[in-house]
C-alpha cells in the first residue's frame, strides 16, 4: 500500500517556532535550555539546518516529545524536495515502457528533452493522444478514431507514415487513372531502375506513396490508408530491399486502394509475400493473387513451369523474363514462393532496388530524414 503523503509539508523549524511561541520561549532563551549556540537553533528554524539524531533527543527532552516526532518531520521534508524529481522519473519510465522513446528521438521523430512534461508532449502528439494511458490513434477519413491493435513499433511506424504521406503531393485520384498508372507500373518491371518511376507515376493517379524506414526490430512490409476519401496512401518500409518483394508488396497495396479497402481503418502488412492459409482474411489473400498476376500472368507462368520444372536454369529464367518483359528476380522470386526452388537458388537475381525508389519518393529513413 502507498504511504500517505501531506498535501504539504513544511520544514521542522516551523514546527518548532510554533512550540516556542506557545512557551513564550525566545530562541536565545530555549538554546540555552538545550545547551546548543543560538545560531543553530536559528537555521533549523529557517530550514537552513537539518535536524540530526542528537538534536532530534535535546528537542524531545525540552519540549516533551519523543525523538521520533522531529526525525520524522525532518524526514518527510526532506522526502517532499526530492519527490517531484522521483515523479519526473516515473514518468519517464512510463513513457520508455509503453513508446519507442529511445528509437524515436534517434529517428528524429522527436526531440530529446530531460523535461518531462515537453517530452510527453511530444509523444502524444505523435501518436494523437492526451494521456500516457490513452490508446494510440489513427485519424482516417471518417474523421473518427481507429483503434488499432497492434504492437507499438507498428503504430509508430504508421503514424510516422501518414505524418510524411501529408507532405507528399499528388494529383486528384480515380479508379480511372489507377488503373492506368498499374499499366505504366508494370511497364516498369523489366528493369530494376524502373522503380524510380513508381512515386511519379501514382502521384499523376493520385495516390500518394512514400517509404519509412522500419524502427529496429519492427516487422512491418508497408501499409494502405487514406487521408480523405480521395487521397490514399501506400506506404512500404522497404524491409526486405528485393526486387521481387518491392513490386509484389507495391501491387497487393494497390489491390488494397482499388477496392477502397483501409478507409475505415488503415491495413497493416507484415510478411505480404507469405498470405496464405485458413486465418488470412479473404481481402489478403485476394490481394495477395491479384499481386502476383500483375507480376506474372498465371496463365503465362504455369507454362512455364510445365515446361521446365524442375530444371530451372540460369538460360531459362532469363529467357521467360525477357520474353514476358519483367526483371528475372521476380520469376525467382514467384519459384520460391510456390516452393518450386530453394531459397538459396538463383539469389543473385533478386537485386536490391531501395537505392533506385528512394531517389524519387519521399523517404523518411536510410539515412534521409524529414524536417517537419
Amino acid at each position: 500500500m502507498n504511504a500517505r503523503i501531506p498535501a504539504e509539508i513544511f520544514p521542522p523549524g516551523e514546527f518548532l517556532r510554533d512550540e516556542l511561541e506557545a512557551r513564550g520561549w525566545t530562541q536565545v532563551e530555549f538554546a540555552e535550555i538545550v545547551g546548543k549556540d543560538t545560531r543553530l537553533i536559528n537555521e533549523v528554524i529557517g530550514g537552513k539546518r537539518a535536524i540530526t539524531p542528537e538534536t532530534a533527543i535535546a528537542f524531545s527532552e525540552a519540549l516533551g516529545t519523543g525523538p521520533e516526532l522531529w526525525m520524522n518531520l525532518e524526514s518527510q521534508y526532506q522526502l517532499s524536495k526530492v519527490r517531484p524529481v522521483q515523479d519526473s522519473i516515473a514518468r519517464k519510465s512510463e513513457l520508455h515502457s509503453k513508446f519507442p522513446v529511445r528509437d524515436m528521438v534517434k529517428r528524429g521523430w522527436i526531440q530529446a528533452n530531460k523535461n518531462v512534461e515537453i517530452l510527453e508532449s511530444q509523444i502524444f502528439s505523435f501518436f494523437g493522444i492526451s494521456s500516457v494511458n490513452e490508446v494510440p490513434s489513427f485519424l482516417h477519413v471518417a474523421k473518427k478514431t481507429s483503434y488499432i491493435d497492434a504492437p507499438m513499433q507498428q503504430i509508430a511506424w504508421l503514424c510516422r507514415a501518414r505524418a510524411v504521406a501529408l507532405s507528399a503531393p499528388c494529383d486528384k485520384y480515380s479508379e480511372s487513372k489507377l488503373e492506368i498508372a498499374v499499366q505504366e507500373l508494370k511497364s516498369q518491371l523489366e528493369y530494376v531502375d524502373g522503380t524510380r518511376n513508381v512515386a511519379s507515376i501514382l502521384a499523376r493517379a493520385g495516390v500518394k506513396f512514400v517509404v519509412v524506414e522500419p524502427l529496429p526490430g519492427c516487422k512491418i512490409d508497408g501499409a494502405c490508408f487514406w487521408l480523405s476519401k480521395t487521397t490514399p496512401v501506400v506506404a512500404l518500409s522497404l524491409r526486405f530491399d528485393r526486387v521481387d518483394n518491392f513490386w509484389h508488396s507495391l501491387f497487393h497495396e494497390l489491390d488494397h486502394i482499388k477496392h477502397k479497402e483501409g478507409m475505415a481503418q488503415p491495413i497493416i502488412e507484415v510478411d505480404v509475400f507469405n498470405v496464405d492459409g485458413n486465418e488470412i482474411p479473404a481481402n489478403e489473400i485476394r490481394a495477395n493473387q491479384a499481386a502476383a498476376e500483375l507480376l506474372l500472368s498465371k496463365q503465362e507462368f504455369d507454362g512455364f513451369i510445365a515446361r521446365v520444372n524442375p530444371m530451372f536454369s540460369d538460360e531459362k529464367i532469363i529467357g521467360f523474363s525477357k520474353r514476358i518483359k519483367v526483371h528475372p528476380g521476380i520469376v525467382v522470386g514467384q519459384l520460391q514462393n510456390r516452393k518450386l526452388i530453394p531459397y538459396s537458388f538463383h539469389r543473385k537475381y533478386l537485386e536490391k532496388v531501395r537505392e533506385h525508389v528512394i531517389q524519387s519518393t519521399l523517404t523518411d529513413g536510410f539515412g534521409q530524414m524529414l524536417n517537419d
